[in-house]
């Protein structure tokens, strides 16, 4: 635990990265309403967990607000109409940015119409009790805006026999290229403590606290300011570094505990928010709304008007490049930030819940130049820059093997999170997050068929 403290007094983690942020693009630029698509497409499963249940059917008109989907389950959330429209087709199949196609409700976008919410159902968030909180961020759709699209309101209920103290806000944002969350915390500041209310209410915990890379001072300022009649919340400026943003690297940071190997934050009393998804929370929930729309960051050399553009859930990837004057269909897209996101293939993709930004880049990007791949040369780069202190190199010879079980059972494969930070510093261009991640689907498909 010294050696914790240590980093903690710094409001770091060990190891970590520091790559070019690129943010210079966006950081200065406030949220923009990006227009309604034609067609909206809304995926049913856009969420861990079950997928969500049609309520519609083709033909129906839908205003925008209303629910057009049921949670398919407890770990599930429902879907809302992201336009007024009409239904035209249930269950159609659409790309996703995973690759395989998915069932999705498609929406024909009412063009002349005013696209006012037409449905909500207030409420007074003050007299509500946890367990209404609990259900009131259910119904309003809500999953994890940072990119893990988890279901909001399960993590308001930690297992059994655990209970939730501390409730720590994410406001890194340390993916590079990525300044929505900065916008969010500059611009929604009051969505967003009302929000950190909310959750501290629904849980029972006593105490908040909100990180923030030091690269984003201005916003750790604002919020500050607007902390000063707001006991049991903090907000605290954390070293820029990558994964600064990872759940278990922020609790190092900010409360020099560690999350056990194979546990959850809960296991050690907490709860980690997204600073975007507490901002949504703190303005739909009371006003009785469902997610229908998300700030994302469009950014990258490809992008002619970069920008953090609030975008409807829906929104085709080919009609979002044409708004931000991305011409070139040999561009290459990475949806959510370059150092985990994933490349997308088809301009059909649209906008789903867990999606923070695109980032666009040149066909001839030197970054996307296809690098030969080299035998591991033992340099050790991969295990200094592990923040959760694996071996990547010995997994990635094991996955070379396929001793996928082995890889599991003995070295901790789940623990990683896929950061990417063992492949951006491997000399040998060895692309180790992509053999962890076909490791961990070949074992997640092993346990499935037996």
């Amino acid at each position: 635990m010294g050696f914790l403290n240590l980093f903690r007094r710094h409001k770091t983690f060990p190891h970590g990265i520091h790559p070019d942020d690129h943010k210079e693009q966006t950081a200065g630029l406030p949220i923009r309403r990006l227009p309604f698509a034609p067609k909206m497409y809304v995926p049913l499963a856009q969420h861990r967990g079950a997928p969500a249940k049609p309520l519609v059917h083709p033909g129906q008109e839908v205003v925008r607000g209303e629910p057009i989907a049921e949670a398919g389950g407890f770990v599930s959330v429902p879907m809302h109409a992201p336009v007024t429209g009409v239904v035209r087709a249930l269950d159609r199949l659409v790309p996703s940015a995973q690759g395989p196609k998915t069932p999705a409700i498609v929406i024909e976008t009412y063009a002349a119409d005013t696209q006012r919410v037409g449905w909500e159902m207030p409420r007074d968030i003050d007299q509500m009790t946890p367990q209404e909180l609990v259900q009131a961020v259910q119904e309003a759709g809500m999953v994890g805006l940072g990119g893990a699209a988890f279901p909001s309101h399960v993590k308001l209920l930690p297992p059994e026999g655990r209970s939730i103290g501390t409730v720590v806000v994410n406001g890194c944002e340390c993916e590079p290229y990525l300044t929505c969350d900065h916008r969010v915390m500059l611009e929604q500041t009051d969505r967003l403590i009302r929000g950190i209310r909310m959750v501290m209410k629904a849980t029972g915990a006593g105490r908040a606290i909100i990180g923030v890379e030091d690269n984003k001072l201005d916003a750790v300022g604002v919020i500050r300011e607007k902390l000063k009649d707001q006991p049991g919340i903090d907000v605290e400026a954390v070293e820029t570094k990558y994964p600064q943003g990872a759940e278990k690297m922020l609790i190092t940071s900010l409360l020099g505990k560690e999350v056990p190997s194979g546990g959850i934050p809960a296991d050690i009393g907490v709860a980690v928010y997204n600073v975007g998804t507490l901002a949504q929370l703190g303005d739909l929930v009371p006003r009785g709304r469902g997610l229908i729309e998300r700030v994302v960051t469009v950014s990258g050399p490809g992008v002619a008007r970069p920008g953090n553009y609030l975008v409807p859930i829906g929104t085709p990837l080919g009609f979002l490049m044409q708004q931000v004057g991305s011409s070139s269909e040999a561009n290459e897209l990475i949806m959510g930030g370059p150092m985990m996101g994933m490349a997308v293939a088809s301009l059909e993709v649209p906008v789903t819940k867990g999606v923070s930004g695109v980032v666009v880049f040149e066909p001839d990007a030197p970054d996307l130049q296809r690098r030969p791949i080299h035998p591991c040369i033992k340099c050790g780069e991969c295990l200094n820059a592990c923040p959760i202190h694996l071996n990547p190199s010995l997994l990635g010879e094991l996955a070379a093997a396929r001793e996928y079980r082995v890889m599991e059972e003995s070295y901790h494969l789940n623990d990683c999170f896929e950061c990417g930070c063992c492949s951006y510093v491997c000399p040998s261009n060895i692309p180790l997050t992509q053999y962890f991640r076909i490791a961990k689907s070949i074992n997640r498909e092993t346990r499935t068929a037996a």
